[in-house]
């Protein structure tokens, strides 16, 4: 007998089809409503924490809430890869597995690149980019940026009714009539990465800690690059420039903390925006095109961050000038 194949769709086809129909019916009753976009972190509570003397009040706010919950899935990884190997298993499987390749290559490549300061480099390196990486990818979680609290008439600013439940705010010119039931959405969780606090607070460890490793390797000669006054005197032409480099190095130092914090920021809040205003305009499937574009852009910030902390740290424990030595003492 011949077995005759039968065409036929998949699963999981079937149930795709299935969730963009009922998204249809759903667009249809319910239409989007414009979405309410601000760059400070929205407080989840409307009293302060606590009150600290210089820094003032002190609230917990959206995305603190998911740089908390990215910390424990972190320990939770972190605790499930230690029991595997306390264990005795030769080949983690599982998450644990992917966990234990992923640092393994994070590794290596700070071992090829900063020598016998890997070991003292690498857990900044893998920190920073795990975290980051955790963060960007809460993104992607259904419910955050769209569970939260309602607030009624937001900031107070007048709104005005475009259709039947879409509100949008403006100014308020004469004349035009305020809708009272309007609402702005307060989310429970926001990614952090959309925050300025966290992604400065991170690039602030990133940089203060590259100078800190410098300290270890090299001393107090560590800062010579920075103030350069020796041949002011016994060479003063050419030591006016090496002062004048020496500026330049301190200056790139500082610039690092702005060019850390607003290329993540910067990215992720840019592709945040996108989400909203794409689920907006078309909230039919196509939203799922730019999720795949943010998968892929989360996981190459995580580590543009945490590879430029690795060669810059790198580069500080090298110390200046140290290849140029060698080579003169090699002739």
């Amino acid at each position: 007998m011949e077995d005759k194949k039968k065409w036929r769709w998949g699963v999981h086809r079937w149930i795709v089809l299935g969730l963009i129909i009922l998204n249809v019916i759903a667009v249809s009753y319910f239409p989007p409503v414009l979405p309410h976009i601000q760059l400070p972190a929205e407080p989840l509570m409307k009293t302060p924490l606590f009150t600290l003397p210089v820094i003032g009040d002190f609230y917990l706010t959206n995305t603190l809430v998911a740089t908390l919950l990215a910390d424990i899935l972190l320990l939770l990884l972190a605790f499930s890869v230690n029991r595997v190997i306390a264990s005795g298993e030769l080949i983690p499987k599982g998450i644990p597995g992917v966990v234990e390749v992923i640092l393994e290559v994070m590794y290596n490549l700070t071992e090829s690149t900063a020598g016998k300061w890997a070991k003292k480099i690498f857990p900044w390196f893998a920190a920073i980019t795990l975290l980051v990486w955790v963060v960007n990818w809460m993104e992607l979680v259904p419910g955050v940026d769209s569970i939260g609290i309602l607030e009624e008439n937001s900031h107070g600013y007048p709104v005005k009714q475009l259709a039947p439940g879409v509100y949008t705010q403006i100014p308020k010119p004469a004349g035009v009539e305020e809708v009272e039931d309007a609402y702005a959405l307060v989310p429970f969780v926001r990614v952090a990465s959309t925050d300025l606090n966290f992604t400065v607070a991170l690039a602030l460890i990133s940089v203060v800690m590259t100078q800190v490793m410098g300290v270890r390797s090299l001393g107090v000669k560590y800062f010579g690059k920075f103030i350069n006054v020796g041949g002011l005197f016994t060479k003063p032409f050419f030591g006016v420039i090496d002062f004048g480099v020496g500026f330049l190095e301190l200056f790139s130092e500082l610039s690092k903390i702005l060019s850390f914090a607003f290329r993540l920021f910067g990215n992720i809040f840019a592709g945040s925006v996108l989400l909203f205003v794409i689920g907006t305009l078309v909230p039919v499937f196509a939203q799922s095109i730019f999720l795949m574009l943010e998968f892929v852009v989360g996981v190459l910030q995580a580590v543009i961050i945490g590879m430029l902390t690795m060669v810059f740290m790198s580069q500080a424990v090298a110390g200046h000038g140290e290849g140029h030595e060698e080579a003169e003492g090699a002739h």
